[in-house]
């Protein structure tokens, strides 16, 4: 399987067309349609659904669609890292993780390490445990972030960063729970929740709050916490998730209370066992490393 023929097949299935697709590559559309008929060929289905109006994708095709990006974007990011110069760094690293106020202790190692080498470029993907575990597999990110550890932890090399998460309930100042110090279990009985689709997922939650899912009223699952903020603010419901991660200071309308007895969760960070990092990743993780030594001398 050439790559040259999925970066064909890409473009058939983003323009719709193999007409269009054969103008934007520049070249005509004979030769585009006996590369993608041989393609079927050689993988023995059926990729495209060729109508009289446009071209749309068949199931394999689709599952093929997801991959050929996947693979077209490894393939780009391992020329850069393979075109760096061993003493002008520059590359791209690639993080994905869970929301949690320790990504403000990865940024600051980037700024820092950012002013030796500018030419070293982020891009931070955001999701739960399965999302992470998928990219780090697929080679697509160099580290993700768990707020958890991995029920596969052994199959990765790994750092356990400092800091922990502290679970609580963001709700408004002027709900009844605001005026706690901390939020026990037995408060959110009978409350409207709000929780994440990863801690839904988790028995921990449960074990929490000593109540099942069905026995409790989850009346909304989010991917983003800032989004599901929005909803507290407009009293739809409590939130179960991280503290510092909305802002409940000033004139804001929320604030946080953490659970008692407290609920803290630990942080990795994670790449995966045997793999070649990039020497931008390879110069970033010793940089994690070092700030941690220094943080633990404290």
């Amino acid at each position: 399987m050439d790559i040259r023929v999925l970066q064909y097949f890409l473009a058939v299935a983003r323009e719709e067309s193999i007409t269009k697709a054969a103008e934007s590559l520049h070249m005509t559309q004979p030769p585009l349609s006996r590369q993608l008929k041989d393609l079927e060929d050689e993988l023995g289905k059926q990729l495209l659904i060729r109508g009289n109006k446009k071209v749309t994708l068949t199931e394999d095709g689709m599952l093929l669609r997801k991959r050929a990006e996947e693979i077209v974007k490894l393939v780009e990011k391992t020329k850069v890292e393979i075109a760096s110069s061993d003493y002008d760094v520059s590359g791209d690293i690639y993080i994905c993780g869970g929301e949690s106020d320790a990504v403000s202790f990865l940024a600051q190692v980037a700024y820092d390490l950012q002013k030796e080498h500018p030419q070293i470029h982020y891009h931070i993907y955001s999701g739960g445990a399965e999302r992470v575990t998928e990219k780090l597999e697929t080679g697509l990110v160099d580290f993700g972030l768990f707020v958890t550890s991995p029920t596969d932890i052994e199959k990765y090399n790994y750092i356990r960063l400092p800091m922990k998460d502290t679970w609580g309930v963001l709700m408004r100042k002027d709900s009844p729970l605001a005026q706690k110090d901390a939020i026990y279990a037995e408060d959110l009985w009978d409350k409207p929740l709000i929780v994440s689709h990863q801690l839904s997922k988790n028995n921990a939650m449960f074990e929490q709050l000593k109540k099942s899912e069905s026995e409790l009223n989850i009346v909304m699952k989010y991917e983003l916490i800032y989004n599901a903020s929005l909803f507290v603010k407009e009293r739809f419901g409590y939130l179960i998730g991280f503290d510092k991660l909305i802002n409940t200071t000033g004139d804001s309308d929320l604030c946080f209370r953490p659970f008692s007895p407290a609920w803290e969760t630990e942080l990795f960070l994670v790449w995966k066992k045997y793999s070649v990092l990039s020497r931008a990743s390879e110069i970033y993780l010793r940089r994690v490393q070092n700030e941690i030594e220094k943080l633990e001398s404290l």
